[in-house]
C-alpha cells in the first residue's frame, strides 16, 4: 500500500500525464512512420505537442479525456518529426467528445471527431480496437510510444520515441494505487530503470500488446515517472467499446 503520507497528499503526487510537457523517458527513437496510426495533438498552428492519440477510423482519433483543452485542437497525422513540415503530415482540426462520466482519473477516455476525413496511405493508417472478450495476461511485454522529454530536465523530443513495459497484476496495482485504480477500466504496467517508459505528455498514446491496441496512457507518479515502485496506469479500451461504438455511430455529443 502507499504510505499514509502519500495517501494524504495523493492529488499532489499523482499526475495525469498530459498536465506537463514531457514524454517517453528512456526508450529509443522509433523507425520513422513505423506507427502510422499515431497522432500528435497540438494547439492550432503552434506545433506545441500536448498529447498523443491513435487514429481508429478515417474520421476519429482515440485519446485521453484529460487531454481536452479550452482551445481548438489540431490533430497531426503521418508525423515523425513534429517540429518539421514533413510532406507526410496531415493537419486536421477536431471536435472533442469526452466520456460523459469522466472525472479526475475515472472514465479517462475521449474521441476526437476530425472535421474532415484523413487520407489513408503508407504514412497514415488506422489501428484496430481490441475485442470485448480479449484478456491481457500479466507479464506480457507491451509497446508504448510518444513525443516529448526524454528525461526530467530535457527538452521535448522532436521525434517519436518508443519503449516497452510489462503488464502488472491488477491486484498489485490496486494495493499500490488504492482507490485511484479501478481494475474494471484500468490496466497498469511495470517497467525497468533501463527501459523506463511513459511520462507526462504521453497522455492519450497507445499501450499495444501482441500487436493489438489495449490501453490509453492515463497517469503516473508525478515528476518521478521512472520510479518503478509506482506502476504506470492506462485506460482499458475494451471496457469502453460500447461507448466508442455508440459515438462513432453518431450518438455522441460533440463539445
Amino acid at each position: 500500500m502507499i504510505h499514509a503520507y502519500c495517501i494524504i497528499f495523493v492529488f499532489q503526487l499523482l499526475s495525469l500525464t498530459g498536465a506537463m510537457e514531457s514524454s517517453i523517458v528512456g526508450g529509443k527513437v522509433a523507425k520513422p512512420h513505423s506507427r502510422p496510426y499515431m497522432a500528435s495533438l497540438q494547439i492550432r498552428e503552434s506545433r506545441d505537442h500536448k498529447c498523443g492519440g491513435m487514429l481508429i477510423r478515417e474520421d476519429f482519433v482515440l485519446t485521453a479525456a484529460h487531454c481536452k483543452i479550452p482551445e481548438q485542437m489540431t490533430v497531426v497525422l503521418g508525423a515523425h518529426n513534429i517540429k518539421k513540415k514533413e510532406k507526410s503530415q496531415q493537419r486536421i482540426e477536431a471536435e472533442y467528445i469526452p466520456h460523459p462520466k469522466y472525472k479526475e482519473f475515472d472514465n479517462d477516455i475521449m474521441l476526437l471527431k476530425l472535421k474532415k476525413k484523413a487520407t489513408l496511405n503508407k504514412y497514415v493508417k488506422t489501428i484496430g480496437l481490441p475485442k470485448k472478450d480479449e484478456e491481457i495476461q500479466a507479464n506480457i511485454e507491451c509497446d508504448v510510444a510518444g513525443w516529448g522529454k526524454t528525461g526530467r530536465k530535457d527538452k521535448p523530443s522532436k521525434v517519436l520515441k518508443e519503449t516497452t513495459e510489462k503488464i502488472q497484476d491488477s491486484a498489485k496495482c490496486k494495493n499500490i494505487w488504492d482507490t485511484y485504480f479501478d481494475r474494471k477500466q484500468m490496466i497498469c504496467t511495470t517497467f525497468t530503470k533501463k527501459k523506463r517508459g511513459i511520462c507526462q505528455g504521453d497522455s492519450g498514446g497507445p499501450l499495444i500488446c501482441n500487436t493489438k491496441l489495449q490501453g490509453i496512457t492515463a497517469f503516473t507518479y508525478r515528476n518521478v515517472c521512472d520510479d518503478s515502485n509506482y506502476p504506470h496506469v492506462f485506460t482499458k479500451i475494451k471496457f469502453f467499446l460500447p461507448w466508442i461504438e455508440k459515438v462513432m455511430q453518431g450518438s455522441g455529443d460533440v463539445v
